[in-house]
């Protein structure tokens, strides 16, 4: 179960991991998959940190992240995002912790062409948004089609983080992969967000992110709709 976006308050651990039993679930949720390719992907996740990094570490973190910001040619703007937006529909606010940072590369990549230009993707505020009033209205994608693009969001943003050797798994944890874990649900879900990354062609077979951008829209009205809305910035519909 990843953190989704609610208006009205951070998502938080579901149900918190003692450190010491952390081992033990964490073989409950590898034992619950069926899929041979989802557990060497997730063995990728479990074999990093637990902990947030801090001080010089998680400054060099922030900008790897900003670097891969930067790659996918996205704005980018100082200042954290409680002044504003995460987005603002042309560039990212830095201020941030790098897991954060590639949350939104991910959101970035996933969102129909039309949504990359408004703040926040779209789906209302994120967590740490302060313009959350503003974020709402903007929203244009409810209900099971934004929970799924959450749900795909973060766990790309938690194999970027894998690729650049940060505390993935403290992301895993913080936005509730393991709730349940050794439930086929759990397991279920997982495998089934898995496997729509690497078939829409977001992460390689053996986890790994791509660089590609998503090209389709969310329905045929969307493209006027929201270009209507949002007439500054520029579409990017692949990145070399």
């Amino acid at each position: 179960m990843a953190r989704s976006r609610t208006p009205d308050r951070p998502p938080v651990i579901l149900t918190p991991i003692p450190p010491g039993q952390l081992p033990a679930v964490l073989l409950r949720f590898e034992a619950a998959l069926g899929d041979s390719r989802g557990r060497a992907v997730f063995a990728t996740i479990a074999a990093t940190a637990a902990e947030r990094a801090e001080g010089d570490r998680a400054e060099t973190h922030r900008q790897q992240a900003l670097n891969l910001v930067r790659r996918f040619r996205m704005g980018v703007a100082e200042g954290p995002p409680a002044i504003g937006f995460s987005w603002d529909g042309e560039a990212l606010r830095a201020d941030t912790e790098a897991y954060v940072l590639l949350h939104e590369v991910a959101h970035y990549q996933l969102a129909a062409p039309a949504r990359r230009r408004v703040v926040d993707f779209g789906l209302g505020a994120g967590p740490e948004t302060g313009a959350r009033a503003a974020a709402e209205r903007a929203a244009v994608l409810f209900g099971v089609a934004r929970e799924r693009e959450e749900a795909m969001a973060s766990l790309l943003g938690i194999l970027w983080e894998v690729t650049l050797g940060h505390p993935a798994l403290a992301s895993f944890l913080d936005q509730n992969w393991l709730e349940g874990a050794g439930s086929p649900g759990a397991a279920r879900h997982f495998t089934r967000i898995l496997a729509a990354l690497q078939q829409q062609g977001f992460a390689a077979p053996d986890g790994r992110p791509t660089m590609r951008l998503r090209v389709g829209a969310d329905d045929p009205e969307e493209p006027r709709r929201l270009l209507a809305q949002n007439a500054a910035g520029r579409l990017v519909e692949e990145v070399d």
